[in-house]
C-alpha cells in the first residue's frame, strides 16, 4: 500500500520517473532472474513492477524489458507455468505477457528457436510460434498484434488466426460477461491487426471479414464498448478496401511541410495552398471503388446515430479518415449524407454525431468552402440546440460540438473564406458564451469566438452588457433573450418583458417578472450615479483633470461658489482614497495633487502671492484634513503663498506622517510620499537664515527637516513584499539631495558641520549595503554632493581624502550596481575615521548577506583592506573598536546581528586578527566573548548556529579566554533545541581538527569520538553524561545545572 500511495504521487507527471526507472527496474528484475527466490517473492516482484508500469504507463515501461534471443524461452516457460484461473497472481500474468511481446520483436525467423523438437522422451516439443499464438488466443492481447505482423508469422499462421477470430465472434453473444469480453478481444485485435498490418497482406481477408461483421449486428448490441469496436473495426477495413493517399481535391492553408511554410512568404503559401502539384493530380484519377466501402460507409453514418457518445465519437473519425481517400464526387456525397443528421425529426443523438463528423472533415479539409452555404446555418442551429424532455431538458452535447465545428473551422479555413460567415457564426457563440446555462458549452464558445475573431481581425470583451453595445451584436441578443431564455433571468428590454409576465408559459412568467426587478433596480441606481456626476475610480480622476484644465485655463470663477464644491470634491477624492484599489490609487491621486495645485495658484490669491482671506477658512479645513489623511503629496504640490505662514503645520504634518506610521510598521507608501513632500515644500518655500520658520526654511527649522530625513535613511521596515522600508530610505536620499543643494545655493551658513557629517555618513552606509538598486542610487548622490561646485557643499568631512578615492572622472565610470567595482571603492573609506562606523555598519549586511555576488566582492574587498593593516596595530585596534561598538549597538537588531556573526567568523577564519592572538586575555577578545554570550541567550536557530560559529573561531586566542569559550561551547552542547546541539558537536569537531593546540594529543582521538558518535538529539540527561565526559578530557570544569524560580533549570560554570 506504501508503494502504491509512493507511485501514484507521480500520476499526474509520470515522465519524472524517467530517471529512476532503469535502476529500479534492473533492481526488481534481479529478484525475478534468481532461481533461488520463493514463488510469493517473485510475484510481489511482479506486482510493484505492475504499480510503476501503470504510473508511467505500458508503452513506455515495457521497453525497459531485456528483449534478447535468450529471453525469449526462460519468459514462454514462466508464462506456461501461471494458473490464468489465479486471482491473486494477475500481475504476474500481466507483466510477463508485456515480456513476452517484446521478445516477439527480435528479427530472426522463430523456427531458429526451435532446435531440434524432439524432447529427452522422445516426444515432439511445440514449436514457439504455436505456444506464442496459443496464448494471444486464449488472452487477445493487443501487444500481440506486432507479432502477427511478423513476416515468418503472418506467411504461416495469419489466415488461421483471422480463421480462428471470425469463428470466435460468430459463436459468442453479448448476454454472458465471458463471451462480451471474449468478443471483446477479439474485436479489439483484429482492429490492432487492420491498423499496424499491411494493405496487400490484409486485402484478401478484409471482405470476409466485413461479412461476418454485418452478420453479428453488432449496432444492436446492448454493450457500448462492443459497438464501439465494432465501428473501429469497420472503419480500419474501409480503410483497407482504399488506396492510402491523400485527396487531391482537399482544401489546404498551406503546405503540410514545416520546412516549406517557413521558406515561403505568405502570397507563396497562399497560391499553394490551392494549387496541387502534378503528382497529386496524377493519384486523383479515378479507379474503381469497391462496393463494400458503401457498405463501410452506411455502417458509420449508422454509428454517428448511437446513443453512447463512444461510439458516435468513433464513427466521426472514420467518416473523417475514409471520406479522405474518395474522389472528390463520393466525398461530397457523403457531406451531403451527414448533413442528413440536421433534421428535426432526428434526435439530439445523431445532431451530436453530425456535428462531430462536420468537426472532423473541416479540420482535415474535406468539408469544400463552397459547403460552407450549407453548413454554417445548420451549425448555428445547433448552437441553441435544447429539446425539452419533461422536466428537463437535452442538448448541451450538441451545443459544444457545435462550438468545436467552429473551432475546426476557424483553425482550418482562410479568413477570406470565412468572411461572409464571421457575423453570423459570432452572434451565434456569442450567446452561448455569454447565457448558455452549461460552463463547458460557456467555456467552449468563448475560446472558438476568440479564436474565430482573432482570426478574422476582431476583438471583443465577454460581458454582456458591454458586447450588447455593439450593434452587430445588439439584435442578436435581445431576440434571443426574449423568445428563448427570459426563463433564465437575464436582464432584457421592459416592453418586451411586460407582456411575457402575464403570459400562459410559466417558465417565461418567472423569468419576465425577475428579469422586470432587475431592470427596475439597475435604473435606479444608474440614476443616483448620473445625479452624482463624479462617482467611481473612472470619473474621480476625469473630473479632477476637468478641474486642473479650468483653473489652468484661468475662468472667471474667482469668489463664485463653484471654487467650494471644486475643493469640496479635492477632499471627498482623499479622504476616500484608502477605499479605492490599489491599481487605481496612483493615478487618482496625481490627478489630485495636478488640481489642487492648479486651483490654489489661480482662485486662492487676490494678487501673485497673498492669499484671498475668503478662502483661507476652506483651506485651513483642507490643510487639517490632508495631514490627517496622510496625502502628503498633496501638501507638497501646495503653491508658495499657501505655504507662507502654514510652512509649520505642514512639516509638522509630514513629520508625524514619518514617525507615527513608521513606529506602528505600516503604511510605507505613505512615508515615502511625506519624505517627497518635505523637500517639495523647503524647495517651494525656500530658504533664508533669518526668515520665519512658519514661512521658510531658515536657521530654526533646518535641524528638524534634517532630522526627519535622516532618521528615515533608518527605515528597514518589512512586510510581505520584503523590504519596503527601502522606497522611504531611497525618498529620504533624494530629498536630502535637493535640500542640501538648495541651501548650499543661496545659505550655506545655516549647514553645520554636524548636519553635513551625519548625512554623507548615512549615504556611506546606504552605498556599502547588499541591494543593488539602493547602493547605487547613495552612491550617485554622494558622489553628487562630493563633486558639487555651483554650489559646492560645505562642511564634508575629508574632503581632499574622498577626492583621492573618487576622482571626478569616476562620476561617470564607476557602475554602482556592479558588486565587483563598488565595493573596491567603498571598503577605502574604512581608513577614514569619521566614515569608518558607517561604512563597516553597511558593509556586515552586503558580508553576512545571501547574495553569492554580493556577499564574495564585499569579503574580498574587506578582507584586502585588513590585510592592508595586519602590521598596523593602531589601525586595527581602531577596527575592532569599531566592530565592537557595532556589535554592541545592535545586539537586538536581527537584520545586522546575524549578519555581523558571520561576517565575524569569515575575519577570524581567515586569521584577520592574528596579531591579537599572541597577546593573552587581548582586550577585543574579552568584549567579543562577552557580547557573544549575550547573543547565546538567544532562541533564534539562526543567530545561535552563527555565535556557534563565533565561538569556534575565537578559540585561536591564548589565555583565559580560551577557557571560557570552552565552557560557552560545551553549555551548547546540552542546549534545549536538538538541533543546536548537533550543530555545536559538529562545529567543535572541525575546530579540534583545525587547531590541534585545544586539546591534549593523548586525548584526542576520545574527544572526537564522543563528538562524532554521540546522538545529540537524545534527552538532555543523557547528552549531559557525554558531555561531562568531554568536559574532563578539554580539562574544563563541568557546567552545574542551577534552578530557576520562573523560568526552566539553566548551566551556569561556577
Amino acid at each position: 500500500i506504501a508503494e502504491q500511495k509512493l507511485a501514484f504521487v507521480y500520476q499526474e507527471q509520470p515522465h519524472l520517473l524517467d530517471p529512476h526507472l532503469d535502476w529500479m527496474f534492473n533492481m526488481i528484475l534481479e529478484t525475478i532472474r534468481n532461481e533461488k527466490s520463493p514463488p510469493s517473492l517473485v510475484h510481489l516482484s511482479f506486482k510493484f513492477l505492475y504499480i510503476i508500469c501503470k504510473v508511467r504507463g505500458y508503452k513506455i515501461f515495457m521497453q525497459l524489458f531485456p528483449h534478447e534471443v535468450a529471453d525469449v524461452q526462460p519468459v514462454l516457460d514462466l508464462l506456461s507455468r501461471q494458473d490464468p484461473k489465479d486471482t491473486e497472481t494477475w500481475e504476474t500474468r500481466y507483466m510477463l505477457l508485456l515480456w513476452l511481446s517484446m521478445t516477439c520483436l527480435i528479427p530472426f525467423d522463430l523456427s531458429r528457436l526451435d532446435g531440434h523438437l524432439e524432447s529427452d522422451g522422445g516426444k515432439s516439443r511445440e514449436p514457439i510460434m504455436d505456444r506464442i499464438l496459443a496464448i494471444a488466443k486464449v488472452i487477445y492481447i493487443n501487444v500481440f498484434v506486432l507479432f502477427m505482423t511478423r513476416p515468418d508469422v503472418k506467411q504461416k499462421r495469419l489466415g488461421d488466426f483471422l480463421d480462428w477470430s471470425l469463428m470466435t465472434i460468430t459463436q459468442t453473444n453479448d448476454q454472458s460477461m465471458t463471451d462480451i469480453m471474449v468478443l471483446d478481444g477479439a474485436l479489439q485485435s483484429l482492429a490492432k491487426l487492420y491498423k499496424h498490418g499491411k494493405r496487400e497482406d490484409l486485402l484478401q481477408y478484409a471482405p470476409t471479414v466485413l461479412q461476418c461483421l454485418e452478420k453479428k449486428h453488432l449496432s444492436d448490441s446492448s454493450q457500448a464498448m462492443l459497438r464501439k469496436l465494432g465501428v473501429k473495426l469497420i472503419q480500419r477495413l474501409g480503410l483497407t478496401f482504399l488506396k492510402p493517399r491523400l485527396a487531391a481535391w482537399r482544401y489546404q492553408r498551406g503546405s503540410r511541410s514545416l520546412a516549406a511554410n517557413l521558406s515561403m512568404s505568405q502570397t507563396t503559401a497562399v497560391t499553394a495552398a490551392v494549387s496541387p502539384d502534378v503528382e497529386t493530380r496524377e493519384q486523383e484519377e479515378d479507379y474503381d471503388i469497391p462496393e463494400e466501402v458503401e457498405t463501410v460507409i452506411e455502417h458509420l453514418l449508422v454509428g454517428l446515430k448511437d446513443k453512447e457518445t463512444i461510439v458516435r465519437w468513433s464513427a466521426a473519425k472514420g467518416i473523417g479518415r475514409v471520406t479522405g481517400r474518395l474522389p472528390k464526387e463520393l466525398a461530397d456525397e457523403v457531406v451531403g449524407s451527414v448533413l442528413d443528421c440536421f433534421s428535426f425529426q432526428e434526435t439530439d443523438n445523431a445532431w451530436h454525431g453530425g456535428c462531430l463528423a462536420l468537426a472532423e472533415l473541416g479540420r482535415r479539409g474535406l468539408l469544400l468552402p463552397s459547403r460552407l452555404t450549407d453548413v454554417v446555418p445548420l451549425i448555428i442551429k445547433s448552437l441553441t440546440y435544447e429539446e425539452k424532455r419533461g422536466a428537463c431538458s437535452v442538448g448541451s452535447n450538441v451545443r459544444d460540438a457545435a462550438c468545436y465545428v467552429c473551432w475546426s473551422f476557424a483553425r482550418a479555413y482562410e479568413p477570406k473564406e470565412l468572411q461572409p460567415f464571421v457575423s453570423q457564426i459570432a452572434s451565434a457563440l456569442l450567446i452561448t458564451a455569454v447565457f448558455d446555462r452549461n460552463v463547458n458549452c460557456r467555456r467552449a464558445a468563448s475560446v472558438t469566438l476568440f479564436l474565430l475573431l482573432y482570426k478574422a481581425g476582431f476583438a471583443l470583451f465577454f460581458c454582456s452588457v458591454y458586447i450588447a453595445s455593439f450593434p452587430e451584436y445588439t439584435k442578436a441578443m435581445i431576440d434571443h433573450l426574449t423568445s428563448a431564455s427570459a426563463h433564465k433571468c437575464h436582464r432584457t428590454l421592459l416592453p418586451r418583458l411586460l407582456p411575457m409576465a402575464v403570459g400562459m408559459d410559466l417558465l417565461g412568467r418567472h423569468g419576465a417578472i425577475l428579469a422586470c426587478a432587475e431592470i427596475t433596480h439597475a435604473l435606479y441606481k444608474l440614476g443616483l450615479q448620473t445625479n452624482k456626476g463624479f462617482g467611481g475610480e473612472l470619473m474621480r480622476p476625469a473630473v479632477c483633470g476637468l478641474i486642473e484644465k479650468l483653473s489652468l485655463s484661468k475662468l472667471p470663477f474667482k469668489n463664485d461658489p463653484v471654487i467650494t464644491g471644486w475643493q469640496w470634491l479635492i477632499d471627498d477624492t482623499i479622504k476616500t482614497l484608502h477605499l479605492v484599489s490599489s491599481g487605481a490609487k496612483d493615478g487618482i491621486m496625481t490627478a489630485v495633487v495636478s488640481a489642487l495645485s492648479a486651483l490654489c495658484e489661480e482662485y486662492y490669491q487676490i494678487q501673485p502671492g497673498q492669499a484671498d482671506p475668503q478662502m483661507q477658512g476652506e483651506l485651513n479645513i483642507s490643510l487639517c484634513m490632508l495631514t490627517r489623511c496622510g496625502s502628503a503629496l498633496a501638501l507638497g504640490s501646495l503653491p508658495r503663498f499657501v505655504i507662507h505662514s502654514k510652512m509649520k503645520q505642514i512639516l509638522e504634518g509630514l513629520q508625524q506622517m514619518c514617525t507615527v506610521s513608521q513606529k506602528e510598521g505600516s503604511f510605507p507608501e505613505a512615508r515615502r510620499d511625506a519624505v517627497r513632500a518635505i523637500a517639495q515644500v523647503c524647495v517651494t518655500a525656500g530658504v533664508d537664515t533669518h526668515g520665519s520658520p512658519d514661512s521658510v526654511l531658515c536657521s530654526e527649522n533646518v535641524s528638524e527637516v534634517y532630522g526627519t530625513l535622516l532618521d528615515s535613511m533608518n527605515d528597514y521596515t518589512t512586510d510581505s513584499r520584503g523590504d519596503v522600508g527601502a522606497w522611504v530610505r531611497e525618498a529620504a536620499m533624494t530629498s536630502l539631495m535637493d535640500v542640501t543643494l538648495l541651501v548650499a545655493a543661496s545659505n550655506p551658513e545655516i549647514l553645520s558641520p554636524n548636519l553635513v557629517k551625519c548625512m554623507m555618513c548615512c549615504l556611506v552606509q546606504q552605498a556599502a549595503e547588499k541591494i543593488d538598486r539602493y547602493r547605487a542610487h547613495a552612491g550617485n548622490i554622494f558622489l553628487r554632493l562630493l563633486h558639487s561646485t555651483e554650489p559646492a557643499v560645505p562642511h564634508i568631512p575629508h574632503r581632499e581624502e574622498l577626492l583621492s578615492i573618487f576622482p571626478p572622472e569616476t562620476t561617470a565610470s564607476l557602475n554602482w550596481n556592479a558588486p565587483s567595482q563598488a565595493f573596491q571603492y567603498i571598503t577605502q573609506l574604512l581608513g577614514l575615521t569619521q566614515y569608518q562606523y558607517h561604512t563597516l555598519l553597511g558593509l556586515t549586511v552586503s558580508v553576512g548577506g545571501i547574495t553569492e555576488s554580493t556577499v564574495h566582492f564585499s569579503s574580498q574587498s574587506l578582507f584586502d583592506h585588513l590585510k592592508g593593516i595586519q602590521h598596523n596595530s593602531v589601525a586595527l585596534t581602531q577596527f575592532g573598536d569599531t566592530l565592537l561598538s557595532i556589535f554592541r549597538d545592535n545586539l537586538r537588531n536581527d537584520r545586522v546581528a546575524i549578519p555581523f556573526l558571520k561576517m565575524l567568523n569569515q575575519m577570524l577564519a581567515n586569521s584577520c586578527f592574528e596579531i591579537f592572538t599572541t597577546q593573552e586575555n587581548h582586550q577585543f577578545c574579552v568584549d567579543l566573548l562577552t557580547l557573544c554570550k549575550e547573543i547565546k541567550k538567544s532562541k533564534d536557530i539562526s543567530k545561535l548556529r552563527a555565535c556557534i560559529s563565533v565561538f569556534c573561531g575565537l578559540i585561536q586566542f591564548q589565555g583565559n579566554v580560551r577557557k571560557k569559550v570552552l565552557s560557552q561551547l560545551l553549555m551548547l552542547l546540552c542546549h534545549s533545541f536538538p538541533v543546536i546541539r548537533k550543530t555545536t558537536a559538529s562545529q567543535m569537531y572541525e575546530m579540534v581538527l583545525t587547531y590541534d593546540d585545544v586539546i591534549d594529543p593523548e586525548v584526542l582521538d576520545d574527544a572526537m569520538t564522543i563528538l562524532s558518535d554521540t546522538n545529540w538529539f537524545d534527552d538532555i540527561p543523557t547528552v549531559r553524561t557525554h558531555r561531562n565526559q568531554l568536559a574532563d578530557l578539554l580539562q574544563v570544569p563541568r557546567p552545574q545545572v542551577i534552578a530557576k524560580v520562573t523560568t526552566e533549570p539553566t548551566e551556569v560554570f561556577l
